[in-house]
């Protein structure tokens, strides 16, 4: 029996998803020595009970899609709106750097479930399904691209295996980032920035780089609030323009890259043409809410039945896609930016991203973060690579495989 909770019921499960997952990491001393993030520890939770009630019951639950939509779009509006190209220079060389080990890792990933999927006597096409376009590329790649080789390639079920390798993703993505930082810091005994806990309870400054320190308190008005929520309006707007503009096309892009696209086009007309200071603040406050209730969201609708029914060759792929993803990230990631203390905090946000999506690896780095100290450069570097220039190169790539696979 199918159960569909409406918007309300989604937003109240999501905000108790959040509390669940707080009072857990606070009171098991191995999800904070792990630093599982607190919407990953209570959303599990969560998705496990649902699977229960559609064993041992028949219920499925089901929750407003259109709600995680919503916020997933908010969440990278932030990031665009963020994200002022007077700190983009600031990423300078490191950015660029850090592009290039993902745009091989695209291809390492590709690579790995194309040729699985050939030993393994599936159409090397299910590889893609089981590498960048799922893993990497998330719930809204996978749903375009499944619709693609259904219509035009004849893999059967795409949509379908592709939720399910995605989900997948999102789970592990969440659960290995945060012990793999902790790893290299210990092994190689790195510090973070020491932070006091006087200055742990002062006032992000105006400047912070966004989501980089979700607790600290934030003073907002009423009329920051409001000029927020026009910002936000306006790169919603722009996104549903350009998806409506561009469907259809050669060459199309997911509408959370073009709810990023506006955040940063908005941002640097009003900066370097009108003037106008954005306040960061509240731009941080709404996307670190944006963030989390997304990923409770997102994790209340995981569908444990469907990982459960994938094939065994798939579950193979799956299982080697982690290894190499780990041993990549701690191979190549941390010692291609530097074997430093940042370098351990993109490697959690690598991980994130690498086999599930942005937000969760924002949030591994929170989890990082949050017991070490801050890290600028990773926060600089991962929402905007993860965001908007990954999606670019992933496309490519995508296309590329399949004009020579198919």
């Amino acid at each position: 029996m199918d159960l569909q909770l409406n918007t309300y019921y989604t937003l109240i499960c999501a905000a108790l998803v959040l509390l669940l997952g707080k009072w857990l990491v606070g009171h098991l001393r191995w999800l904070a020595n792990f630093n599982i993030p607190e919407p990953v520890a209570g959303g599990l939770v969560a998705a496990a009970l649902c699977y229960a009630l559609n064993v041992l019951l028949g219920y499925r639950l089901g929750f407003d899609v259109d709600l995680q939509t919503a916020f997933m779009l908010v969440f990278f509006s932030s990031i665009g709106l963020s994200a002022n190209f007077t700190k983009l220079k600031q990423g300078g060389r490191a950015l660029l750097l850090f592009l290039l080990v993902i745009a091989v890792y695209i291809g390492v990933q590709n690579g790995v479930g194309v040729a699985l999927a050939s030993l393994l006597g599936l159409d090397p096409l299910v590889g893609l399904i089981a590498g960048s376009m799922t893993l990497l590329g998330g719930h809204g790649t996978a749903g375009a691209w499944g619709s693609v080789l259904e219509r035009d390639h004849g893999i059967q079920g795409a949509m379908t295996l592709g939720m399910a390798c995605a989900t997948f993703g999102l789970i592990i993505g969440g659960l290995v980032g945060g012990p793999l930082a902790k790893w290299l810091i210990r092994r190689h005994q790195l510090q973070g920035p020491q932070v006091t806990p006087a200055d742990a309870d002062n006032l992000v400054e105006a400047d912070a780089y966004n989501f980089e320190s979700p607790r600290k308190t934030r003073l907002i008005t009423t009329d920051a609030i409001i000029e927020t929520l026009a910002l936000f309006a306006g790169c919603l707007a722009f996104a549903q323009l350009m998806t409506a503009l561009t469907a259809g096309a050669s060459f199309q892009l997911p509408t959370f890259v073009w709810a990023l696209a506006g955040g940063v086009v908005i941002r640097n007309t009003l900066d370097h043409v009108f003037r106008f200071k954005v306040f960061d603040r509240a731009i941080d406050v709404f996307g670190n809410a944006a963030l989390s209730i997304y990923l409770a969201i997102a994790l209340l609708s995981l569908k444990l039945w469907e990982l459960a029914d994938l094939a065994g060759p798939l579950v193979i792929i799956l299982a080697a896609q982690t290894v190499v993803m780990l041993a990549y990230v701690a191979l190549v990631t941390f010692r291609v930016m530097g074997r430093d203390y940042d370098a351990a905090v993109l490697c959690a946000g690598n991980c994130g991203f690498g086999m599930g999506a942005t937000p969760t690896a924002v949030a591994n780095m929170q989890a990082i973060t949050n017991q070490y100290g801050p890290s600028h450069k990773a926060f600089l570097i991962v929402p905007m690579v993860g965001a908007f220039f990954i999606d670019l190169l992933n496309a490519v790539f995508l296309q590329t495989f399949i004009k020579f696979l198919g």
